[in-house]
């Protein structure tokens, strides 16, 4: 009876070990697979991650492209306009410089008439000076034979 009774107890004890194993099993499969179903969300969550990222990036990447090629432009601009003005400007000092040739040159000219209206004058009056000097010497030197 005693065989019969740790029997029993031993039948009971594997049935219950296997129903146990069993459900350790099923339990052990569910966490594996929630375990591997939270991968695969997380590694595709990681993915969508990474693309909105290099998206950013990218968008990032352009504006800054944008940015540059808006900065090189205006810069052009305003070279160029500096380049404008600074030929107008050059214009502006050749038109005045051939101004102040042309009025020194005028007035040169009414210098140099001026200088020989006044010889001549001086001239004429030496000429007249000399005449009556002439004629006052001839008077004194007729007045001195009497």
């Amino acid at each position: 009876m005693k065989k019969v009774i740790l029997s029993a107890v031993m039948m009971l004890a594997l049935s219950t070990s296997f129903i146990s194993c069993r459900e350790t099993e099923d339990k052990t499969k569910e966490a594996t697979e929630a375990t591997e179903e939270a991968i695969d969300n997380a590694g595709e969550e990681l993915k969508d991650m990474g693309e909105d990222a290099a998206d950013k990036a990218k968008e990032m990447g352009t504006d800054m492209k944008d940015a540059g090629n808006k900065a090189l432009e205006e810069t052009k601009e305003l070279g160029e306009d500096a380049a404008t003005k600074i030929k107008e400007a050059g214009t502006e000092v050749k038109d005045a410089g051939t101004k102040a040739a042309k009025d020194a040159k005028e007035l040169g000219t009414k210098t140099v008439d001026g200088a020989k209206e006044l010889g001549a004058k001086a001239v004429d009056g030496a000429k007249a000076a000399g005449t009556e000097v002439k004629t006052s010497a001839e008077e004194a030197a007729a007045k001195i034979k009497q």
